[in-house]
């Protein structure tokens, strides 16, 4: 199986290394991750920003105007605004959303911090979800944070994603194991 990464992602990997060892350095990894949250959160509720960032005929003079006014009302740092224009100056700035899914991951390293998925039939309670990424975080011995998701198809139970292993509580999955168990009998 090749290992070779494609150069959208190994250029994002870069940069986003790039920017997390500058805010490292300077003691702003904290701040930079918020607003970077924050720029995503703006990101995934406008499709008009994301179709201006997609948008390769935009020219650089526009694109830092409205970096600017971004940087301006969202409070950024003086760091992660400079990098906004250093991705338009390279020409880069469509590989915004790579780039910071990748930052966020290594922050989420530092501190230990495993990504992993969670499905559940019924819709969970913050003290349920904390209780079941408590428990899980000292069978692991790391720090779990789920995506979680609800999926009322499921039935009943849970669906836990953790890298490349799955555990599937849920009565659908019996159920599907119940009726090959009968058709090969």
């Amino acid at each position: 199986m090749s290992t070779l990464k494609s150069f959208s992602t190994e250029t994002s990997e870069r940069y986003s290394r790039a920017l997390f060892e500058l805010t490292n350095e300077t003691n702003e990894l904290e701040k930079v991750e918020n607003d970077i949250i924050s720029f995503q959160m703006l990101l995934n509720s406008s499709q008009e920003i994301q179709n201006f960032i997609k948008d390769p005929t935009q020219s650089i003079s526009q694109q830092n105007k409205v970096v600017n006014l971004f940087a301006e009302k969202l409070n950024f740092s003086k760091n992660l605004k400079n990098f906004f224009l250093l991705l338009i100056e390279k020409r880069r700035i469509f590989f915004i959303k790579k780039i910071f899914e990748s930052f966020l991951k290594l922050c989420s390293k530092k501190r230990g911090e495993i990504k992993a998925s969670l499905i559940s039939s019924k819709n969970l309670s913050k003290s349920e979800l904390d209780k079941i990424s408590k428990e899980l975080s000292e069978a692991i011995g790391l720090i779990l944070k789920f995506d979680y998701k609800v999926d009322n198809e499921l039935i009943g139970g849970l669906k836990i994603q953790l890298g490349s292993i799955m555990i599937d509580t849920s009565i659908k999955n019996k159920l599907k194991k119940y009726e090959q168990a009968m058709l090969e009998n």
